[in-house]
């Protein structure tokens, strides 16, 4: 399914949601109309029985970040700063966010540069799996400006305060192995076995129990926000709700049964 041709979407039958970021003439650089094609994306994705999102890129690139060209526009006509700013609530922050709030997991698929507001994107995800070709870069200053799309929440919690200081100020591109030493990306794969290895990866997600993996992936994600007490009671009250589905039934009957379940998300 194409969304105005910049984002392809594809829903398949095992419930894997694909979807491609389709300028790379641009670097898929997050354009108003790659960030309105996935959120539409997302609106589909949300009506579907996904159990989990891809997010990738076509052309040998993630993202290239923000968008140049419309940075351009703004300067040469003049644009006033209120204006810049509420396009870029309404489009990279209104984007990010709601990759973030994605219920079902998502996992970023970088095969290439992820820089700027593109790097944001696939922290945004859930898990991210690279190839040997991937770069990742915090590049906002190279352009002189300060940080947006998510920077100063997501980076530190991933690399912590000081790393993510470093990566900001000085604007330095790092490669895969690097990105993975500093917990950015979960895997690096080299790039002849990359798309196997994401096959097998996402197999271990979408074979999974989705109702109680839904769950999981929300209660771990709020969970640097919470006292242990509060945790723990949340985890209750969700094991509350899973224990009445069929999968939890089916997945102790295959315990005892010594075979793999098979979850239906009911």
């Amino acid at each position: 399914m194409a969304l105005g041709e910049a984002v392809l979407l594809e829903i398949e039958d095992d419930g894997v949601a694909r979807i491609t970021l389709n300028q790379p003439d641009r670097r898929n650089a997050l354009s108003a109309e790659i960030a309105d094609g996935i959120l539409a994306a997302l609106d589909e994705i949300e009506d579907s029985d996904a159990r989990c999102v891809l997010f990738e890129g076509s052309g040998g690139a993630f993202s290239a970040g923000g968008d140049i060209e419309r940075m351009v526009e703004g300067i040469q006509n003049e644009v006033p700063a209120d204006d810049r700013v509420r396009r870029l609530e309404r489009s990279t922050n209104a984007l990010i966010g709601r990759v973030v709030d994605v219920p079902v997991p998502t996992i970023a698929l970088v095969d290439g540069p992820a820089v700027g507001a593109g790097a944001n994107l696939a922290i945004a995800c859930d898990v991210q799996l690279a190839s040997e070709n991937a770069v990742f870069g915090f590049v906002f200053r190279q352009v002189g400006l300060s940080v947006d799309a998510g920077t100063s929440y997501l980076l530190p919690r991933i690399v912590g305060e000081n790393v993510a200081k470093e990566l900001v100020l000085t604007g330095d591109i790092i490669d895969a192995n690097r990105a993975k030493e500093l917990g950015l990306v979960n895997h690096v794969y080299d790039e002849a076995s990359f798309d196997d290895e994401v096959e097998a990866f996402v197999e271990k997600i979408v074979s999974g129990p989705p109702i109680a993996l839904r769950h999981a992936n929300r209660l771990v994600g709020e969970g640097l926000e919470k006292s242990l007490e509060q945790a723990m009671t949340d985890e209750a009250t969700a094991q509350g709700i899973i224990f009445e589905t069929d999968d939890h039934e089916e997945g102790v009957n295959a315990f005892f049964e010594d075979r793999e379940p098979e979850y239906e998300g009911r």
